[in-house]
């Protein structure tokens, strides 16, 4: 048993029997009022997800789970496999797991896995995950007199994000896994 300070992003929660992944929250302090928790659940195992509200010290029944090093290594139909960097076995990871997360994959890439009795219940991605840029297109004379601009761009794993206009192609740059927006370039 926990309590609200333990909800955060890919924890495992057991409710009405069933086990929870929290794919997002939002923490709310109104003036008046006690503050509270609004949770995102998906199941594990299952594709139904829901919400839940925790008011903010209640009690939270968290599952403890193993984490374990995983790295990408492609993608087979619905399933993502990853490999066990301590065994070196195969892990298969169903897209209901992953949800949105999928998109920020590329092969190679480090994640920890949240297991729950040797099955995969979440991935953790890293806050930042640098990408090479594929497709910028060139900035346009006269942009940069509104301030803050940003133009759409391709990185090489086919995501497009918004990032400013001195980006060009072929430059690393940094992609926030939380927000999804441009998060610098890559020094090297």
């Amino acid at each position: 048993m926990g309590d609200t300070t333990d909800i955060k992003k890919g924890a495992v929660i057991r409710h009405n029997g069933n086990l929870y992944v929290i794919s997002g929250f939002q923490f709310t302090n109104p003036g008046k009022g006690q503050a509270f928790f609004k949770c995102k659940l998906k199941a594990i195992g299952g594709d139904k997800g829901m919400e839940i509200t925790y008011k903010s010290g209640e009690t939270v029944d968290t599952v403890r789970v193993d984490h374990t090093n995983l790295q990408y290594l492609y993608k087979s139909g619905e399933f993502f496999a990853f490999m066990n960097q301590e065994t070196y076995e195969t892990i298969e990871v169903s897209a209901d797991i992953l949800g949105d997360d999928a998109k920020y994959l590329k092969e190679g890439l480090d994640v920890i896995g949240a297991m729950h009795e040797g099955t995969p219940a979440a991935i953790q991605l890293p806050k930042k995950i640098a990408y090479k840029v594929k497709h910028a297109p060139p900035a346009v004379k006269g942009d940069s007199t509104s301030g803050n601009v940003t133009k759409e761009i391709e990185l090489d794993n086919g995501m497009l994000i918004h990032a400013p206009i001195f980006i060009k192609d072929d430059e690393e740059i940094l992609v926030n896994t939380e927000t999804g927006d441009y998060g610098g370039r890559v020094v090297n």
